[in-house]
């Protein structure tokens, strides 16, 4: 099995600009079925959009709640999640409480995990840390309530942050959660062998946009 092949089967393909049209998204929903990519991941309005484009495909829609800054109320992002699982989204990549979690106020992040996961019904739900905010520490600790709270995965970055995914912070997570709980890397993985790297380091989902480049090797 090649590389490329390989990677497919973890990518999530992702398009999450605000100026993205229903043609972006059929054409990213295009894209995913012919490379065989584990899924899409749009903002909630084209949610819809995604779901009919892949009918009959096995990717899956991925969509995000408290994106990307994730300081707006917890029932803010339940409502979020709830309508995105209505429209048809399989799985769901939520903003942490950047602030909350600096100042110390594990009670509270910890209870909006709680509440997000109980709305995403069963389904996965992966917590967005904004790695480049946080101090190790701070990621160690969000790492944990991630688990204690239910969540299926911990994924470093929106994309939208002053940094993106890189190894260290892989690294860390991986070695914080355990074996067996989901790492998403996201944010600047731009091409195959940065892919497979963060793989290698611990991930075991890469989120881009740059995903037709990274399985044809090229440079997105």
């Amino acid at each position: 099995m090649t590389d490329s092949i390989r990677i497919s089967a973890c990518l999530d393909h992702t398009l999450l600009r605000p100026d993205a049209t229903a043609r972006d998204i059929e054409q990213l929903c295009a894209e995913a079925r012919e490379n065989r990519f584990f899924a899409v991941c749009v903002h909630g309005s084209w949610v819809k959009t995604a779901r009919r484009a892949l009918q009959g495909s096995d990717c899956k829609v991925v969509s995000v709640a408290g994106f990307p800054l994730g300081a707006m109320s917890a029932e803010a992002k339940c409502f979020e999640t709830k309508s995105a699982i209505a429209e048809g989204a399989q799985e769901i990549d939520f903003v942490l409480n950047v602030g909350r979690l600096k100042q110390g106020d594990r009670n509270y992040v910890l209870e909006e995990i709680r509440n997000v996961v109980k709305a995403a019904g069963g389904l996965p739900v992966k917590v967005i840390l904004e790695a480049c905010l946080l101090g190790v520490e701070e990621k160690i600790q969000a790492c944990r309530l991630a688990m204690e709270g239910g969540a299926q995965f911990v994924k470093t970055s929106t994309g939208f942050g002053s940094g993106g995914a890189t190894l260290a912070d892989v690294e860390l997570m991986r070695r914080t959660v355990g074996p067996d709980f989901g790492v998403k890397a996201s944010g600047g993985i731009r091409d195959l062998e940065t892919a497979l790297a963060m793989i290698q380091a611990g991930a075991t989902r890469i989120g881009t946009s740059a995903s037709v480049a990274i399985v044809k090797g090229e440079q997105g």
